[in-house]
């Protein structure tokens, strides 16, 4: 199914029961353009969030996020979650709810053998992976396939050759989940449990600096929003993601000035100030260290 507008859930119209009973038959994509929407509870099946232009805020487990350009979300199966677009421009945003036993099958025959496969070929026990409900970064190869996505949509509607997009998307975040199993072996414990409940919490860190950047986060905000002391999340924080959580930061803020340079034609002022930085002269200093150009150059070998 393939809907390009979000529903309005304060309508005296809205069909709660016609809306949501969606979900359960049919996989779902919603390809929108919105300045506003707003759900404070919805509980779903397995889905994909992306945004490509704007951002969207989602509230999980108790905790903000917004998903912006270059970044998804996955969230699991009978997940409760709130989201929210309250912006003067349009965001443009992309979200796809699996169908469960669409996704069960995809899952089997990601993880299981041939032999498993050939010996139980209509068998499912629809069990999903659980995933890390984190923001990841989308890769050239999930933007080129999401960009096919899309266009198939528009021009042809939900078909044949979305299921096979679709089957490609969720073979993506298997590969995403052993990206995660990856990391987790870099913290520094030694129970597994201990280990996946480290990241978990590192992630919480991780996404909190993308969500408020502009906002200057300090270690002890985000110490106290993980639930670790502070030393122990920057030696975390580096054993898995290889930075400390200060660096990590101004990589997030490097990555949205080059976007605002690549796309936009704001002055270097502006880009100082959208990109959180303090002062211009700072600004040009760490954005000629990593990417060894001048802002301004970067622009125009970019256009």
């Amino acid at each position: 199914m393939y809907l390009t507008s979000l529903p309005d859930h304060s309508s005296p119209d809205f069909d709660k029961d016609l809306h949501f009973g969606r979900f359960k038959t049919h996989n779902v994509v919603f390809n929108t353009l919105s300045s506003y929407s707003f759900c404070d509870d919805h509980v779903g099946c397995l889905s994909f969030k992306t945004i490509l232009k704007g951002e969207e805020w989602y509230g999980v487990n108790k905790r903000r996020l917004a998903i912006r350009p270059g970044q998804f979300l996955v969230l699991n199966d009978e997940q409760h979650y709130s989201c929210k677009i309250d912006t003067h421009d349009k965001v443009r945003g992309l979200s796809v709810f699996f169908q469960k036993d669409f996704a069960a099958r995809v899952f089997d025959d990601t993880l299981k053998s041939e032999t498993e496969l050939l010996d139980n070929p209509f068998y499912s026990n629809n069990k999903q992976p659980e995933f890390f409900q984190t923001l990841n970064d989308t890769g050239p190869e999930l933007q080129l396939q999401l960009g096919k996505l899309i266009s198939q949509l528009e021009h042809n509607g939900y078909n044949d050759g979305t299921e096979e997009q679709l089957v490609f998307l969720l073979r993506y975040l298997i590969s995403t989940l052993k990206s995660d199993t990856k990391k987790i072996a870099g913290v520094q414990a030694i129970k597994p449990s201990s280990k996946i409940e480290i990241y978990r919490r590192l992630c919480i860190a991780k996404d909190y600096l993308h969500s408020t950047f502009m906002e200057k986060p300090d270690l002890k905000l985000l110490g106290s929003m993980a639930c670790l002391s502070v030393p122990q999340l920057i030696r975390q924080f580096k054993s898995v993601f290889k930075v400390t959580p200060h660096q990590y930061l101004i990589r997030i803020k490097l990555k949205q000035a080059a976007d605002l340079l690549k796309n936009t034609d704001q002055p270097i002022h502006e880009i100082t100030w959208g990109s959180g930085f303090e002062n211009e002269s700072a600004f040009c200093r760490a954005f000629k260290s990593a990417y060894g150009l001048q802002p301004l150059t970067f622009r125009k070998m970019h256009r």
